[in-house]
């Protein structure tokens, strides 16, 4: 190389000036190329287009880098944003540039990370950048052909404007740096001028916003080192594409071992799943989806004997387990993630079923939970539901019950299966009859025995005797039971429909 082009690419990679590394220390951001260096393994990245908009000394690389590298010896693609490049805004060699490390992942099968931190387009280069078969739509058209091929990773450490919010939307799971990442279509300032409305950046599209109310984040990390350790860690569980298998790592036992002390018996009672949870995975290994948001669900990659799985599990702690749109969503996307990529499903309902009134019927609660029973029917993968304590009506579809071709429907011993709970049923069906008692006593004792009759119906017993449920177990051999019948699932056939898609509710 000669030494005029050796000293042009140090100056790109290494030239900013002294300014800026003050304005980021103050930000507290690290530099797009110190990210790449983090995220990852030491020497192996391959920079592509480093010499892009070479005439135009103010923006090296043109805002953007490109390249490959590995993680943990994975190859893998990578797209960071130079924020100190015009505030990492896109002009068009940019958009080239992450067009074409997209196709790069897309032939070649590498999972690709995105490390957003872009103010959006550069207006004064919209021609060029914005409308043509090469201009920034194609990106988001390679993003939905890489869906489902190879994971998508979003780490956002500032903004993501306008149009650049696809980006993020597009991926498996976003990143976001509390204080520091935003996602937005439109500012506040453009709000208040276009529709009138004040808003602060937090609150139109603020980080924490976004992982407890909108859902377009996934999970909140508190530096930029935290979401590349979030990154580096959700890949360990997923293979590099969809003809691979994920990745095995060291056997460990659980925290604690299952105990059916831990669920309570009466099945209005909270108590945290977290903790049957982590009574049957590997110690340390459930790696939440949306913590912040329809908490009344959990979703996560976990390991079983060292094996990835996916966990789907009603959380009674909150809003007592029962499923809104929102959390009929988020496990609806969950599960489509791991049918994608190969990873087992692992259900643990305690569900009442889904939320009834008439706010939630105008927010189409019908429609989301159509969606995620539409994301249990087309899982191909193995999948196990437990039932833990109880799930009634359509809760018991939505968590994969015996109609949803199970590996196995497996119950615990607290496990009770029903349309709905026995005092809405007794309340159903005798609502004329009880109203015309008008003895207090007499009326409890009417509710007492009808509610013992309804209970005696859907008794656990007569559900394994029907084969409703294939097995009851105790809860200190469940872990093993599942362990066995995973293993024996691996190569069950994985055609479900002949059709080039499904119509799903949306």
């Amino acid at each position: 190389m000669s030494e005029r082009v050796a000293q042009r690419a140090e100056q790109i990679k290494y030239g900013w000036p002294k300014s800026v590394e003050e304005k980021l220390k103050k930000a507290e951001k690290l530099h797009a190329r110190e990210r790449i260096s983090l995220l990852l393994d030491q020497g192996s990245f391959r920079e592509d287009g480093l010499f892009a908009n070479e005439r135009d000394p103010s923006l090296p690389a043109d805002g953007v880098i490109t390249g490959t590298g590995t993680i943990d010896g994975r190859a893998v693609a990578i797209m960071a944003n130079d924020q100190t490049v015009k505030a990492g805004s896109w002009g068009a060699r940019t958009v080239e540039k992450i067009i074409r490390i997209t196709e790069l992942a897309y032939n070649e099968l590498l999972p690709i990370f995105y490390l957003v931190d872009s103010a959006g387009a550069r207006i004064t280069d919209q021609v060029e950048l914005f409308p043509g078969r090469r201009g920034a739509g194609r990106i988001f058209a390679n993003q939905v052909r890489l869906s489902g091929r190879v994971p998508q990773i979003c780490c956002l450490f500032g903004p993501s404007a306008a149009g650049g919010a696809y980006i993020p939307a597009f991926c498996d799971v976003v990143f976001m740096v509390e204080k520091n990442a935003s996602m937005y279509l439109g500012s506040p300032r453009m709000a208040e001028v276009v529709i009138g409305e004040r808003v602060t950046l937090e609150e139109m599209g603020g980080a924490r916003m976004h992982a407890s109310v909108s859902g377009c984040g996934d999970n909140l990390v508190g530096d930029d080192e935290g979401a590349l350790r979030a990154a580096r860690a959700y890949l360990s569980y997923l293979p590099s594409s969809y003809q691979d298998s994920p990745p095995l790592e060291e056997v460990m036992d659980p925290i604690v071992e299952l105990d059916d002390s831990m669920i309570p018996i009466m099945p209005q009672q909270g108590y945290d799943m977290h903790a049957i949870i982590n009574a049957i995975v590997d110690a340390g290994s459930f790696f939440e989806i949306k913590p912040l948001f329809a908490t009344e669900i959990l979703v996560g990659f976990a390991r079983l004997n060292g094996a990835s799985i996916g966990v789907i599990a009603n959380n009674p702690m909150s809003k007592g387990g029962v499923l809104f749109g929102d959390s009929a969503d988020k496990a609806a996307r969950f599960i489509w993630n791991c049918d994608a990529f190969n990873i087992p499903l692992l259900f643990l309902a305690d569900v009442p079923g889904f939320m009834i009134g008439s706010e939630v019927e105008r927010q189409g609660i019908i429609r989301h939970g159509a969606k995620m029973i539409t994301a249990v029917a087309e899982a191909t993968v193995p999948k196990i539901s437990v039932i833990v304590r109880k799930a009634y009506g359509a809760g018991l579809y939505a968590m994969c019950g015996p109609g949803f071709s199970p590996e196995a429907t497996i119950a615990l011993p607290s496990a009770a299966i029903a349309v709905m709970g026995p005092e809405p049923a007794v309340n159903a069906v005798y609502y004329n009859k009880i109203a015309s008692i008008e003895d207090p006593e007499e009326r409890e004792e009417f509710i007492r025995s009808r509610r013992e009759e309804y209970e005696k119906d859907v008794d656990l017993l007569r559900l394994a005797s029907d084969l409703v449920v294939d097995v009851i177990i105790e809860g200190r051999f469940l872990r093993q039971e599942l362990i066995d019948r995973y293993e024996r699932a691996r190569r069950r056939d994985r055609f479900f429909s002949g059709r080039r898609h499904g119509i799903p509710p949306v």
